[in-house]
């Protein structure tokens, strides 16, 4: 039966495996974002496929459900940080692609906010556990950070500061 504790398989391969195109734009977002390897592209598909297919899911139930299942998926993609505003609509969570998500990633937030010179050495800090967020460090490059933790992120000295007698 297996460990129930046995994570599963976050993502899912792409449907054919040799796509010029698709090969070349994935190369692209490795470099870009600085990704260990293109698993790390298909997890951030298979959740925005799950999203966006909770949203298709919503278009066919009856108004007055539909509402207040919407204004609950909204807010959720929203703390996320994938959303602007929080008036957005349901072809804004249709209109999300893979870049959206990637921007999200601590890695590249760390990048993004100068406490790394680039995207590689951003992924060191945070493996390395040299980033935090409020008092928490977070060993994960990968890890999607909230909005509410966004200004929460800080770089933090692992040698403890020695008092020098002179």
């Amino acid at each position: 039966m297996g460990d129930p504790r046995k994570p599963r398989k976050k993502w899912e391969r792409p449907g054919h495996p040799w796509i010029k195109d698709r090969l070349a734009r994935e190369l692209e977002l490795i470099g870009k974002y600085g990704l260990r390897n293109k698993r790390e592209i298909w997890v951030a598909q298979t959740v925005l496929r799950e999203l966006r297919g909770k949203a298709k899911a919503l278009l066919s139930l009856p108004p007055d459900v539909r509402v207040v299942k919407e204004k609950q998926l909204i807010s959720k993609v929203y703390t996320m940080g994938l959303l602007e505003s929080e008036n957005s609509v349901l072809e804004d969570i249709l209109g999300l692609d893979v870049e959206h998500l990637l921007e999200r990633r601590l890695q590249t937030i760390v990048f993004k906010k100068g406490l790394a010179k680039s995207v590689y050495h951003a992924r060191q800090l945070v493996v390395h556990g040299h980033i935090a967020i409020g008092s928490r460090r977070v060993t994960s490059p990968g890890y999607l950070v909230p909005r509410s933790e966004e200004n929460l992120i800080t770089l933090v000295s692992k040698i403890p500061q020695v008092a020098v007698r002179g």
